[in-house]
């Protein structure tokens, strides 16, 4: 079950009020409430982690470009200087 509430009775009176009949409108909202179910959405918690491990990745990716900008400047400065 997901974690997200769906409100099948307003959902069916929607469908209804554009025209729907009763019996099309609680097949529909089933098969809506059925599908939604099996989606896996992404809770605050999982994108916080998502962005927690990529803030690190960039600080790894920062250190490593300073490194290899500092051995360039090196190289550089003695066939030069």
């Amino acid at each position: 079950m997901s974690g997200l509430a769906f409100d099948t009775l307003k959902f069916t009176k929607t469908l209804q009020s554009a025209g729907f009949g009763t019996e099309q409108a609680e097949a529909v909202a089933i098969a809506f409430r059925d599908a939604s179910a099996d989606a896996e959405l992404a809770t605050r918690k999982d994108i916080a982690l998502a962005v927690a491990e990529l803030k690190g990745e960039m600080s790894t990716m920062r250190w490593m470009l300073g490194a290899v900008l500092a051995l360039a400047v090196a190289n550089f400065a003695k066939q030069y200087f």
